[in-house]
């Protein structure tokens, strides 16, 4: 016993993302994503564990219609809105828009299943910044 496919136009194939989307998908999913400490994330400031300070820690990034992001509970280190963009050309590091102490400093991001790693460095050039500047690790998942 054999089958047979009736006749039928073949489906249009899908073109390849390119690295600009599927670095967006990372980040936002389909559009909206929201990533938290809770749930097994974790914090780290210049190698030393700072989770509690930011244990209520959320930071949602969407992509449509525009770059967009809130963050909640963030210790005064990041906005609570903004935009976000890739920083260069090979869309593995973001710059979030803002004036608190984490805005324009690229930001390097791993992503992968349930787990957003954000690496960024936050110098000391000024005494109020003193207190927040470090080299940062955010472990975050997924909400």
């Amino acid at each position: 016993m054999g089958l047979q496919a009736c006749g039928g136009d073949d489906p249009t194939p899908t073109p390849p993302k390119s690295k600009e989307e599927i670095a967006t998908e990372a980040l936002t999913g389909s559009g909206t994503q929201t990533w938290v400490l809770s749930g097994g994330g974790k914090v780290t400031r210049d190698g030393t564990d700072v989770s509690s300070q930011y244990a209520t820690f959320e930071l949602t990034l969407i992509s449509a219609p525009s770059k967009t992001y809130t963050s909640k509970n963030s210790n005064d280190l990041f906005d609570a809105n903004g935009t976000w963009a890739f920083a260069g050309t090979n869309f593995d590091k973001i710059t979030l828009s803002g004036s608190k102490p984490a805005a324009t400093r690229e930001m390097s991001f791993t992503q992968s299943g349930s787990n957003l790693k954000l690496v960024f460095s936050i110098p000391a050039p000024g005494a109020r910044v003193n207190a927040v500047a470090g080299d940062y690790v955010f472990d975050l998942v997924k909400k």
